[in-house]
């Protein structure tokens, strides 16, 4: 008599691979979806919830992001320093001037689990404000949406 076996992913058989996405006019959250799926591995079939199946992902001209309505202006990022009083906030446009790389980052992190493994996925996120990055030694791949299995209904 045959019995099922049930294969379990472990950490040493992931095979980790880096792609480079090229953030020019794309929708933020849309992008920072697409980017969160592939760092949780999600795209992989021997993805495992307890497990960092993920791939890096490198995100280039993170300057030049598009956001919808007034986004710009109306949404806020508060942090707190922890003394009373110490409350700061900065809008979207004033953040995307000073730091772009924090707006993609920041948006990211909110769609990754909030844990230890959430905070080892984040670590396999670059993001570049420029056109430029230092990772060519790992000869990225374009990120294209057939990479982490979108449907393609509308081509």
């Amino acid at each position: 008599m045959k019995t099922a076996v049930t294969l379990a992913t472990r950490t040493a058989d992931v095979e980790r691979r880096w792609y480079v996405v090229d953030a020019t006019g794309q929708t933020l959250g849309r992008l920072a979806s697409r980017i969160a799926h592939v760092l949780r591995g999600k795209h992989k079939p021997h993805y495992a919830p307890n497990i960092d199946t993920g791939d890096y992902v490198i995100v280039v001209n993170s300057a030049n992001i598009v956001v919808t309505g007034r986004k710009r202006e109306q949404k806020t990022y508060y942090r707190h320093s922890g003394y009373p009083g110490g409350l700061s906030a900065v809008q979207l446009g004033d953040q995307m001037e000073r730091k772009p790389n924090r707006v993609i980052e920041h948006a990211v992190r909110g769609m990754l689990p909030h844990n230890r493994l959430g905070r080892a996925m984040l670590k396999k996120l670059k993001v570049y404000a420029g056109p430029d990055h230092p990772h060519e030694a790992q000869q990225p791949e374009p990120f294209h949406d057939n990479t982490i299995g979108a449907n393609n209904d509308e081509q």
